[in-house]
């Protein structure tokens, strides 16, 4: 228990003070000639209980004493404060992304090993990857045409089917990498990022939510062939409004041989216009031959963008003085009513 106002305890000095001039105060007499047969009677009932007045007056005043000092009860509340970071994955699903590659023991395609892989980014891997429980996720697709896969949410439980919407191109009109497209469209989706958390949470959002940094996870295979952005301008767009982009190329195994090096499984990224959209926008770029390649990128990632849950501690006080006052109040009346009736003197 607490007391707001502790110094009132002072005034319990007074309480003595308050009761002496009772404990002197002298009852009326009548003069007989003799008080000997009446000394041999004893003290009635009436008069060894006669202590209770004072007793009820003490206590009341002590009540009050405490009541005035204001106690209080504290409760500790812990309110957890989620500094989450919203991320937009680009992922290219152009025909180039059909080429095969190792994934566990198994030959698939590298476009469904990257889907594998960034599900185990997001939801976990129960390995090298935690997952990002705290994080806003969204995804786009693009070939030719960019496209919004997943708006940004927290209900990662809906990224799956999400996911596995994502297919290769297959109609060759569609077929194309517009890198600078992608990007400039993941970046317009990031700045509405808190706009998008209030739609999904109602108008108030979640007040204890917090963006705590805005990134784009680009992942492609190939150099930019279309769209009508460039993609360099839309790095600056994307570092304008603060937002980091982690550039993934994906490509063939290099290989060396009595003519020389060359790559194999297929086409590769343009890595000097990776390298260009990450250094302008604060990210990082690597390259990913093989699925353990590219969740070390992931790795890497997850630790270069933590989330953090903050329990801010404080103490919630409910006053309680009201019980004092209501009994010091009872004793008061008690105390009246029974020296006007059972313990009531005549002059």
């Amino acid at each position: 228990m607490h007391f707001e106002s502790p110094l009132v305890f002072i005034l319990l000095l007074l309480i003595p003070l308050v009761l002496w001039p009772w404990h002197r105060r002298r009852s009326g007499s009548v003069q007989f000639s003799s008080t000997d047969d009446v000394a041999q009677v004893g003290k009635s009932l009436r008069q060894r209980i006669m202590f209770v007045l004072p007793l009820l007056r003490g206590l009341s005043l002590l009540l009050l004493v405490i009541a005035l000092a204001r106690p209080q009860v504290g409760t500790e509340r812990i309110r957890d404060i989620n500094k989450g970071i919203a991320i937009e994955f680009v992922l290219d699903r152009s025909s180039s992304m059909g080429e095969e590659m190792e994934y566990k023991g198994s030959r698939m395609t590298r476009l469904d090993v990257v889907k594998n892989v960034f599900s185990d980014f997001v939801l976990g891997d129960g390995l090298g990857l935690p997952g990002r429980p705290n994080d806003l996720v969204g995804m786009i697709s693009f070939a030719r045409y960019a496209d919004t896969i997943c708006p940004l949410t927290l209900a990662h439980g809906a990224l799956e089917p999400f996911l596995d919407s994502i297919k290769l191109v297959t109609r060759r009109n569609e077929d194309g990498t517009s890198i600078g497209d992608a990007l400039a469209l993941a970046a317009a989706r990031l700045k509405r990022a808190e706009d998008t958390l209030s739609l999904q949470t109602g108008d108030g959002g979640l007040p204890d939510y917090q963006i705590k940094s805005k990134i784009i996870i680009l992942l492609t295979d190939g150099a930019s062939n279309a769209g009508k952005r460039d993609p360099i301008a839309a790095a600056d767009l994307a570092a304008k409004w603060g937002i980091k982009v982690y550039a993934i190329g994906m490509g063939g195994r290099s290989s060396q041989s009595f003519f020389g090096s060359f790559m194999l499984g297929g086409p590769t990224a343009d890595p000097d216009t990776l390298k260009a959209i990450a250094r302008k926008t604060g990210g990082i770029f690597r390259s990913a031959n093989s699925a353990k390649a590219l969740q070390s990128v992931y790795k890497e990632i997850d630790e270069l963008e933590k989330s953090k849950i903050e329990s801010v501690r404080f103490m919630d006080y409910k006053e309680q003085f009201v019980p004092y006052l209501l009994f010091a109040l009872l004793f008061i009346i008690l105390e009246i009513i029974l020296s006007e009736t059972l313990f009531r003197k005549l002059p």
